[in-house]
């Protein structure tokens, strides 16, 4: 980070000052004037954050890509397979066992298994030979996708939401002032609130699981140098298996996540692993805090576009990417 803001400064400011501004926007009341040329303060305040929430989404989809990709260099265009097989799974469990935070435990168990299968009857023997892992991986997540057409059909699949978690939450912030002087303050799903703070929960151990931890010693060790850590006596393929397994596992949990407050549909495969590229490419491949931070600002991007320029918000997102590749090629965060 300091590495970014030594070299950039310019950029460095500029971001500051709009954060400072959308800040400023999120907690201070508007005045009429302000409400008269972007609408309600309710509505930008929603805009705000279902993209947060949808940034959540994407890290959590984009986290395991991320260490799959941007670390152990595997190139795994399946991704997005893992996901939607996550969502499936997980509805299917909810509704027979009636216990959403069970279906978590499971479908993470079970897509990881998928992913230490494909570990090694894959990538393990394609290592370093990024064409042929492309074009092998496409062709798996054509072939699932296919299996999951024919079992779950071309519908949509809503998973329910917990009891404890229906309906919405007053958040401290302003939402409106009436005439009368009455505070309205905002009111938000709690569903999506949970979700949100599961998602930061998880990357705040991740970080310091590949930072602070031994494992993460010697996944950085064997990126770095692979057969020096060999040489050591390190079991680098478990290693890199028990990356890959927690990864695609990750990517599982996500698809109950989507499940949950948007859907699960056949084509959301492709929807999701475009997105954990834009995510990568933008925050730096490798880098949970880069992928945290690109995902935000894609969920923003997305959002607020749809509310304040439907019609190019699809643009915000790879006008995002296009910059971040002209003037900073290797990602926001990435090295």
């Amino acid at each position: 980070m300091n590495e970014v803001i030594r070299r950039n400064p310019v950029l460095t400011v500029v971001s500051v000052l709009v954060a400072a501004g959308i800040l400023w926007l999120i907690i201070a009341p508007w005045p009429a004037g302000l409400e008269g040329a972007f609408g309600r303060k309710q509505i930008f305040l929603n805009a705000v954050f279902n993209g947060i929430t949808l940034g959540a989404l994407y890290f959590l989809v984009a986290s395991g890509f991320t260490l799959i990709f941007g670390l152990m260099k595997n190139v795994n265009l399946a991704h997005g397979s893992l996901y939607l097989l996550g969502g499936y799974l997980g509805y299917e469990i909810s509704e027979l066992t009636g216990s959403w935070l069970l279906s978590f435990i499971v479908v993470f168990i079970a897509v990881a298994l998928l992913g230490i299968v494909l570990q090694y009857t894959v990538f393990r023997r394609m290592e370093g030979e990024d064409l042929r892992q492309t074009l092998v991986t496409i062709g798996i997540s054509i072939v699932l996708a296919d299996i999951m057409l024919w079992f779950w059909g071309g519908p949509s699949y809503q998973i329910l939401t917990p009891d404890w978690l229906r309906g919405p939450v007053e958040l401290p912030l302003v939402a409106a002032v009436r005439d009368t002087g009455e505070v309205i303050y905002l009111r938000y799903p709690a569903v999506r609130i949970a979700i949100l703070v599961g998602s930061i929960a998880i990357g705040i151990l991740m970080w310091l699981a590949l930072n602070r931890t031994r494992i993460g010693m010697l996944i950085r060790a064997g990126v770095d140098d692979r057969d020096m850590l060999a040489a050591s006596g390190v079991r680098v393929q478990l290693v890199f298996m028990a990356v890959f397994a927690f990864g695609a596992g990750l990517a599982g949990v996500a698809g109950i996540v989507g499940g949950t407050f948007q859907s699960i549909a056949t084509g959301e495969d492709m929807r999701f692993l475009l997105a954990s590229l834009v995510v990568v490419i933008v925050g730096g491949m490798g880098s949970i805090l880069g992928a945290a931070l690109g995902a935000v600002l894609i969920g923003l991007a997305e959002q607020l576009g749809s509310v304040y320029a439907p019609t190019y918000s699809v643009v915000f997102t790879f006008l995002i990417m296009a910059l971040v590749l002209a003037f900073r090629p290797q990602g926001l965060l990435g090295r």
